[in-house]
């Protein structure tokens, strides 16, 4: 029944951007930081410079997010293969950093399952803590998807 719970809606502009992320051609790291807009009870893209997302390394991203409220990220990865091969996984970040308020929490806990939905995102991923998010930490969630 939680699985069903959606309590915030998706920016219809939001919905958009990420259909376009979902099948953009780049052959770069990209990412969208999203955040819940609590009067509008909506997800909405988060303020960040567009500059800084496009060929983002997730250190670039780190240095980005804030360390104590919650944000969804979705990140494409340009992933070197051992043999040789390029793939481009699109992946899905929930960062719920401890010591935020507990209705935050829950608010973007009950809207994260809507928006994987949205933006069909097949590889999700959730951290306790921005600073956990590196490169290291994505290859070895990527590990099970091979």
């Amino acid at each position: 029944m939680a699985g069903n719970l959606q309590i915030c809606t998706v920016d219809p502009g939001l919905k958009e951007k990420l259909k376009k992320f979902r099948f953009r051609k780049d052959k770069t790291n990209g990412a969208i930081v999203m955040k819940i807009n609590s009067t509008t009870m909506t997800v909405v893209e988060d303020e960040v410079d567009e500059d800084v997302l496009d060929n983002v390394s997730l250190d670039d991203l780190q240095a980005e997010l804030p360390e104590h409220q919650p944000r969804f990220v979705a990140y494409s990865y340009c992933h070197k293969h051992d043999d040789g091969r390029i793939s481009y996984p699109l992946c899905f970040i929930f960062i719920s950093p401890q010591g935020c308020k507990p209705e935050l929490q829950m608010m973007y806990a009950g809207t994260k399952t809507s928006l994987v939905k949205e933006g069909q995102f097949t590889k999700v991923f959730e951290l306790r803590a921005v600073d956990e998010m590196t490169e290291e930490w994505l290859l070895s969630k990527l590990g099970f998807f091979r």
